[in-house]
């Protein structure tokens, strides 16, 4: 028997519109942020280009260790610059046209971000090496949580059968 539940306009649904801004925001900041250490572009100075100098002043006022990523850190940004942008670009669309589909990639996608980032990134940073661990919590929190705040709210929206549905 086929489904013939209906998926609630895009204007009822105010929080995928916000989902949709924040991802997008996402692909801005993983084609920025993390393509540069994933390829090994050296941003330890700045430079005069938009690329290194904005990746420069993050790393050095709240992540030190963004400035000089050992090996592992370098497969986090490339996840981020190479998995999660493609992602990025077909959750955006799948929230604004509401295609529930989308609701599994979601979720595993949220789970792995969550495990990537909130566990194994911001243990180092508050609980790893010395010289690997930020001297400004605020900054590095301000800039990083909403990067595991969000998949999270994420992973609550997308919590039931046919998200699109129903609101949030």
């Amino acid at each position: 028997m086929p489904d013939t539940t209906t998926n609630l306009p895009l204007r009822q649904r105010p929080i995928d519109i916000f989902f949709a801004v924040m991802f997008t925001i996402f692909i801005v900041t993983s084609c920025i942020a993390d393509l540069l250490p994933t390829i090994g572009i050296d941003f330890s100075q700045p430079n005069g280009t938009f690329l290194v100098d904005s990746n420069y002043w993050y790393a050095h006022d709240a992540d030190p260790l963004f400035m000089h990523p050992p090996v592992w850190m370098r497969i986090v940004t490339g996840l981020s610059a190479f998995v999660y942008l493609a992602f990025y670009l077909v959750l955006v669309p799948a929230l604004l046209r509401g295609w529930n589909w989308i609701q599994l990639p979601a979720v595993i996608y949220a789970t792995a971000i969550s495990v990537i980032t909130g566990v194994i990134v911001f243990g180092v940073e508050f609980f790893g090496e010395p010289e690997f661990q930020t001297q400004n919590p605020v900054k590095f929190l301000a800039f990083n949580l909403p990067y595991v705040l969000i998949p999270l709210l994420l992973l609550v929206r997308m919590r039931k059968p046919q998200p699109f549905t129903r609101r949030f």
